[in-house]
């Protein structure tokens, strides 16, 4: 009777030991992941909601994380003018836990991204930034995270168009030989062995899950370094969180071994935020989230601290015009296609401002319009937040001709490189393929047939190849090769200005008197360029 007593008491206590023990859970691992911000962070969903948005799901499941996609640093004032350095103390406010390189991070030269990279608290990361010396990565590759004992490798890769999207010689040494590469190629085998190594690497070190954080895109992205492209040229990834292309889904594309690929990308400015979510179960889903309003206090504080910052530096007047200055005519965007009065009005405050034969404006600077009214430094800026300075060369006739042939190689479609023009027109016969011949990083090689660039008239007349012209064009252009502008390369360097593009488009407002209008009122532009179709 005793010994059943003492069975029965011990058993009681066995089930209380056992019903004090905590119960265990598994939760959810969930990703959010931002993509483009381009310094809008307070456009759309503002940047502390996002970060209130992580904290409460952490309240219910302490197993969130927040990642971004790249080109955070520059695209507004907020960026600009503190050369990155505020948009890099938001997203340390922001507790981002992983974040990669876009394109436009290296807008403000390789030695000011570099010091960026190391003020930003979780680091950058990219599978394919490599340096070329050593032929190492500058940046770990990846980073595998734990979240409700799921091992979740993030690997970061970013576009091979920063060779030239941003500005090449960034990415040279003194010699003009390159030292960084992006893993570029033209078939895309370089960049797919890159993420395959990485993605391996990942694996044989535990990881359940492997998930590539990518600067890549889809529709206006090169095709073999789309993410599509990416996902059907590897095996072993599980999701790519993406970027670069400012679009919004959420799809399932297949792998090399016919497997799905979870793709998402968020848009730009914080248009939405992506949740991915890995469930017990071992499904994984994506989904774009809108609508967050409720803030963190202590990230909006700093925002408003840096935006007001912004605004008093932003707030000196100009002038004013009194007609809009646009990058769309007839509700179609053509400042990267076609004449604009816009395009127009800066090429001629760039050659006004150094008295040149030419200036040339590519179009893809261009950010935002000109509407009438009040015209402030805050007008400029928004309108180009690269601040780029003015560079004027001797280029000869034949140049002149080859930068206009390749600004128009890729028409209809829209090109960053398509040139606005002063001081010179151009007709561009579209009937007439291209035969622009480039590069592995995209820079201008040769034309190789006819060219569909013709009647060049400079000062109204013809192009003579064998003369020089004094050209003026920013330094993105003219200094750094940007657009593949491979041409001007060792051309006479006649002035590398001290002032930047919008300064010259202030001097020149106030040149015309302060009001500008005259002489621009068509929005189709003055004439300049010619398109045969």
């Amino acid at each position: 009777m005793r010994n059943k007593m003492q069975k029965l008491i011990g058993g009681l206590f066995a089930a209380a030991w056992i019903a004090s023990l905590p119960l265990i859970v598994h939760a959810d691992a969930v990703i959010l992941h931002t993509n483009d911000v381009h310094c809008g962070v307070a456009k759309n969903i503002h940047i502390a909601a996002v970060t209130r948005y992580k904290h409460d799901l952490q309240k219910e499941n302490p197993e969130v994380i927040l990642v971004d996609a790249g080109d955070a640093v520059q695209g507004e004032p907020l960026g600009s003018l503190s050369r990155g350095a505020a948009i890099i103390r938001i997203m340390n406010r922001a507790d981002y836990d992983f974040a990669i390189p876009g394109n436009h991070e290296y807008d403000f030269g390789m030695d000011r991204f570099l010091e960026l990279a190391s003020q930003l608290k979780c680091g950058y990361y990219s599978c394919n930034f490599i340096d070329k010396r050593t032929n190492q990565p500058v940046f770990k590759t990846h980073k595998i995270v734990t979240l409700d004992g799921k091992r979740i490798a993030l690997i970061g890769v970013t576009t091979p168009e920063t060779i030239v999207s941003s500005s090449p010689k960034e990415f040279q040494d003194e010699n003009g030989k390159f030292v960084y590469s992006f893993l570029e190629d033209e078939d895309g085998s370089k960049l797919y062995e890159g993420i395959q190594k990485a993605v391996d690497e990942a694996r044989a070190e535990g990881a359940q899950y492997v998930m590539l954080v990518a600067h890549l895109g889809t529709t206006g992205a090169v095709p073999v370094w789309s993410s599509g492209a990416v996902a059907a040229h590897t095996r072993g990834i599980d999701v790519i969180i993406d970027g670069h292309s400012h679009e919004q889904y959420t799809r399932v594309d297949k792998n090399k071994d016919g497997k799905d690929v979870l793709v998402e990308q968020t848009g730009t400015k914080l248009a939405s935020v992506g949740k991915i979510t890995v469930h017990d179960d071992g499904t994984i889903t994506g989904e774009l989230v809108k609508g967050l309003t409720a803030v963190d206090a202590d990230v909006k504080r700093l925002v408003d601290e840096e935006l007001a910052q912004v605004e008093r530096q932003l707030a000196k007047p100009v002038g004013t015009t009194t007609v809009d200055l646009v990058t769309d005519v007839d509700g179609e965007y053509r400042v990267r296609s076609g004449e604009t009065n816009l395009g127009d009005f800066v090429a001629d405050a760039f050659r006004a401002s150094v008295h040149a034969d030419v200036a040339l404006v590519n179009g893809g600077g261009f950010r935002e319009p000109i509407s009438t009214g009040k015209v402030t430094y805050k007008t400029l800026a928004a309108l180009f937040p690269f601040t780029n300075n003015l560079v004027v060369r001797s280029v000869t006739g034949q140049q002149l001709l080859d930068a206009l042939e390749m600004g128009a190689a890729k028409y209809p479609e829209e090109s960053g490189g398509f040139f606005h023009v002063s001081g010179l027109t151009y007709t561009i016969d579209a009937r007439v393929p291209s035969s622009v011949v480039q590069n592995e990083q995209g820079g201008f090689v040769r034309v190789d047939g006819a060219y569909r660039v013709k009647d060049v008239m400079v000062g109204g007349v013809p192009l003579d190849l064998t003369e020089d012209y004094t050209v003026v064009s920013n330094s993105y252009i003219m200094r750094n090769g940007g657009n593949g502008m491979t041409m001007f390369d060792g051309t006479p360097l006649l002035r590398d200005t001290a002032f930047s593009d919008i300064d010259a488009i202030a001097d020149y407002v106030k040149e015309q008197g302060g009001i500008v209008g005259k002489g621009y009122e068509n929005p189709a532009g003055a004439g300049r360029i010619t398109i045969l179709e």
